[in-house]
């Protein structure tokens, strides 16, 4: 099949108008913001040495920190200010996407900024500058006709730097909520959908170099005094703008948001609820990609109305309970506790999701490890591989404790990739999903849990506080209750891990939607 073809490459275009617009008028505001506070410190700061050092020892230090671990610290600090204002003062406002993004993504364009504008007038030669006052020219005239001029070169280059560089990392805000060109990443990587991961890294690196190119071209434009170029380059990125603006005015605003977090089942998951809801005839749209704590927060906070989270996560990650409750009483104690804070436990969807240690079906046998008590003593000969967040939850910790368990290295990995590495012997066990298809693609075996360390992860559907009483809502979703098997739910996150256009979260959501649609 070419190119052309492969409809994954149509589905890609259909989303680029959104993804696009959204990744422009991020980049374009957190870059006017950098500009607008480092400009001016850099000019004040240029002559005061003490001043000068500080802004650039603290820009230096924004920027060793990652821009996924930037843009996520935003988003709690935002959203304690938003319950302060609402509390004293008696307006709120979103914590979620644009705003923290903007924030995070201004502090990172300071640095090459304040930098080069500080470079740059800094060296302007002294004699020019004593010309200056010599024929009387104010500090202000000095700085405006002189200064600024011959240090534009060096400034503008930092400008570009600024611009390439919140391009690249907008990509990084998907998981606080801000739709860019990384939604084609993350959900590419998580369903290995490799066609989204290439088409958004291809429209980034576009946009950038477009960007780049603009920006030029008005340097240019103002370093030999050509209006025509100056007017061109501004002209290129006005309409950039706009361009992405259109659709964003066209298209309806959609009335329901459903969330969904960083790996496959939820993506599948998202676009189920979010077909259901337009089949009952109301406007829907996904966020997907988000982390486990942005995704309740959004939630409480309204601004996303529905997802699907996972009974033992919120018993030990999101409540940090340590102690480990029957099924039926822990989700009990949930429902109790999600009330308090306005938060509707909707129901069940009928399968459970549960972390466990996976290992090759065939080693497993030849060691003769059934069980994570049997795992205990090999264990310290052995490596393991988790998702990025394993390690560092109360389960982790819970099993440690339960088996005193010792591995002789452990590795963090994408979570679909895990699954690979076992298999092939690139480590020894891995923190697998008991709904996971690749368990049966790749003959692996889950070892059972005989001392319960790890809490019941029943897949429940959860309501923001503002879709408590909307009934046509709640009637839409009631058709998904109690029908998700685990059989139907491994299959279908099987095919959604498959590399053609079939494995769309979509399509596998509509064949989802048919084996379970007949269910009594």
């Amino acid at each position: 099949m070419s190119l052309s073809a492969d409809p994954r490459w149509s589905e890609a275009l259909v989303h680029l108008p959104d993804y696009l617009g959204n990744h422009v008028r991020v980049s374009v505001a957190a870059l006017a913001l950098g500009l607008l506070i480092s400009l001016p410190l850099a000019i004040i700061a240029r002559n005061r040495p003490v001043l000068r050092t500080a802004l650039l020892g603290l820009a230096s230090i924004v920027q060793t920190v990652p821009g996924l671990a930037l843009l996520a610290l935003f988003y709690p600090l935002l959203l304690a200010l938003a319950a302060l204002t609402a509390a004293w003062l008696g307006f709120s406002f979103s914590a979620f996407g644009f705003l923290p993004a903007v924030l995070a993504l201004a502090l990172y364009s300071m640095l090459p900024v304040l930098r080069n504008t500080i470079t740059g007038l800094s060296g302007v030669d002294p004699a020019v500058l004593e010309a200056a006052q010599g024929v009387g020219m104010t500090p202000r005239q000095s700085l405006t006709m002189v200064e600024l001029p011959l240090a534009l070169p060096v400034i503008m280059a930092g400008i570009r730097t600024a611009a390439v560089w919140v391009i690249g990392t907008a990509t990084l805000s998907t998981p606080i909520g801000q739709t860019s060109l990384g939604n084609y990443i993350f959900a590419g990587l998580q369903t290995q959908n490799w066609v989204f991961v290439l088409f958004g890294c291809f429209a980034a690196a576009v946009l950038a170099l477009v960007v780049d190119q603009l920006l030029a071209l008005i340097e240019n434009g103002l370093r030999n005094r050509s209006r025509i170029r100056t007017a061109l380059g501004g002209l290129g990125i006005a309409a950039l703008i706009a361009a992405t603006l259109v659709p964003a005015i066209a298209r309806p605003h959609a009335r329901y948001v459903v969330g969904a977090k960083t790996f496959t089942e939820q993506y599948v998951l998202s676009a189920l609820i979010a077909q259901r809801l337009q089949a009952a005839g109301l406007s829907a749209t996904t966020r997907a990609g988000l982390g486990s704590n942005v995704i309740f927060d959004a939630l409480a906070s309204g601004d996303i109305d529905v997802y699907i989270d996972y009974s033992g996560t919120l018993w030990a990650n999101q409540f940090h309970h340590t102690d480990i409750k029957p099924r039926a009483e822990l989700l009990g104690e949930l429902k109790t506790t999600l009330a308090k804070q306005d938060i509707t436990l909707f129901g069940e969807l009928g399968f459970e999701n549960a972390y466990a240690l996976v290992m090759p079906r065939k080693r497993a046998d030849q060691l003769g490890i059934h069980s994570i008590a049997d795992l205990a003593s090999r264990a310290p000969t052995m490596s393991i591989a988790g998702d990025y967040e394993f390690f560092s939850r109360p389960e982790w910790a819970g099993i440690q404790k339960a088996y005193g368990l010792t591995f002789r290295g452990q590795r963090q990995m994408q979570p679909d990739f895990m699954y690979a590495a076992v298999a092939s012997g690139e480590v020894d066990v891995i923190a697998g999903y008991t709904s996971d298809g690749l368990i049966a693609k790749y003959d692996l075996v889950t070892l059972s849990d005989d001392r319960h360390a790890i809490p019941p992860y029943d897949a429940i559907v959860l309501l923001s506080p503002k879709r408590r009483d909307d009934e046509a809502f709640k009637a839409a979703l009631r058709p998904l209750l109690g029908k998700i098997g685990i059989a139907e739910m491994r299959e279908a996150n099987l095919r959604a891990s498959g590399n053609d256009a079939s494995s769309s979260p979509d399509v596998v959501a509509r064949w989802l939607w048919e084996k379970i649609g007949g269910k009594s």
